[in-house]
């Protein structure tokens, strides 16, 4: 369910089309989609799911600034106050008109951060240079480039200047040509090497960020439920300062509106250290009994956004057993409220839902109802459409077979 597409890089090359096809022939129960910045997947892969019988939902993932955590890292390692947010159950490209400012605003900073980030590492590594406008942008369908996308206009760059690449980055990151050669065929190792050692904190083309580098957090929340979609905080692994505060950070979270929570779990259980494992597994579990316990669905996937990632989550892992419905009764929650939305305007933020379903308990049971019960694709948008605002909530699920 956190799937970039090729608007965002995705490390396998997917377009939010193809996504759906790999969802279908493998037989997903469900798949999200996700990018940085943008929407600009969000029509294209709903529509695919509605074509194609796949149960989707599409998300927005940006950085945001939380000043009440001003003095603490969360999930953005070494940014005190920086954290990774998003919006999930979005059903339209095209953001509402009143918010539409916002998503301009965040694509435009990121642009900038970019632009200036190649400025920087151009200084440290000329002659080999790259050109944003040039070697960036055609890497992305849209406009809509990362630091991923960066890392392969450099890499490509030297790879066409006809230095030796073993030399060259072996000067460039002030590392061992034997290391470099180790790894030089390695994409993931060697993308991963050149972001921490250029772009990350410490590296020549690093800047601190500060409260005015990304939307608030606030701003975030209003352009995310401006579009009936759902505010949705995300978790690494419970090791920084601002996430061994996780209940205090989402109690926040959820008095700003927050309504769910997303969780790498990858990350968390797939380590080979036994040590780090299980003070990460552990997190995991707690987490999870958090949201819960706090009436937050979890919306979880593995990302694609990094070569090495694993296609999905591997359910059959013995650590994931005690968490897997938890994760699915999420996905089947944000299909639910998405095909509640996109066919008659009754997802969760509606008026309708706020009205019969005050708690937030009983408008994720309701969702989630809805999303294991409703047939994918046309069909399940046929069902829907029957219903109406004049309608309880008791009555659509009753007619669902409930």
């Amino acid at each position: 369910m956190h799937a970039h597409t090729f608007f965002s890089f995705n490390a396998y090359g997917h377009s939010p089309t193809s996504l759906v096809w790999l969802a279908r022939k493998e037989r997903f129960a469900a798949i999200g989609s996700v990018d940085f910045d943008v929407l600009d997947a969000v029509d294209e892969f709903l529509d695919a799911c509605e074509l194609a019988s796949v149960r989707g939902s599409s998300a927005l993932e940006t950085r945001v600034y939380i000043p009440e955590f001003a003095d603490r890292e969360i999930n953005s390692p070494g940014e005190p106050g920086v954290a990774y947010h998003m919006g999930i159950g979005f059903t339209s490209s095209t953001a509402n008109g009143k918010v539409t400012s916002i998503l301009t605003d965040m694509r435009q900073r990121a642009s900038q951060r970019n632009r200036e980030l190649i400025n920087r590492v151009n200084a440290h590594l000329s002659p080999i240079t790259i050109d944003y406008d040039r070697d960036v942008l055609p890497l992305t369908p849209a406009g809509n480039a990362t630091e991923r996308h960066i890392l392969v206009a450099y890499t490509r760059a030297v790879d066409q200047s006809g230095a030796d690449p073993v030399d060259f980055w072996a000067r460039a990151l002030d590392a061992k040509k034997e290391q470099i050669a180790l790894i030089i065929t390695d994409i993931p190792k060697l993308h991963n090497l050149i972001r921490s050692k250029l772009m990350k904190r410490g590296g020549v083309g690093y800047v601190q960020p500060g409260p005015s580098t990304f939307a608030s957090i606030d701003e975030f929340h209003q352009f995310v439920i401006g579009c009936n979609a759902l505010p949705c905080a995300t978790w690494l692994d419970g090791v920084s300062t601002g996430e061994q505060a996780i209940e205090e950070l989402l109690n926040l979270g959820i008095s700003k509106g927050v309504v769910a929570l997303n969780i790498i779990p990858d990350r968390n259980w797939n380590i080979a250290d036994p040590a780090q494992k299980h003070v990460k597994l552990q997190n995991l579990y707690d987490v999870v009994a958090l949201a819960q316990k706090l009436d937050l669905p979890l919306n979880i996937g593995t990302e694609m956004n990094t070569y090495g990632n694993r296609l999905i989550d591997d359910f059959d892992a013995p650590e994931l057993a005690s968490v897997r419905k938890p994760f699915l009764d999420g996905a089947y929650f944000i299909y639910g409220h998405t095909m509640m939305q996109r066919a008659i305007g009754l997802g969760y933020q509606s008026d309708w839902a706020k009205s019969h379903l005050p708690s937030r308990a009983a408008r994720n049971a309701f969702y989630t109802q809805i999303g294991y019960r409703i047939i994918p694709g046309k069909a399940g948008m046929q069902q829907i459409c029957a219903f109406s605002d004049g309608m309880k909530p008791s009555e659509i699920t009753y007619k669902l077979g409930g």
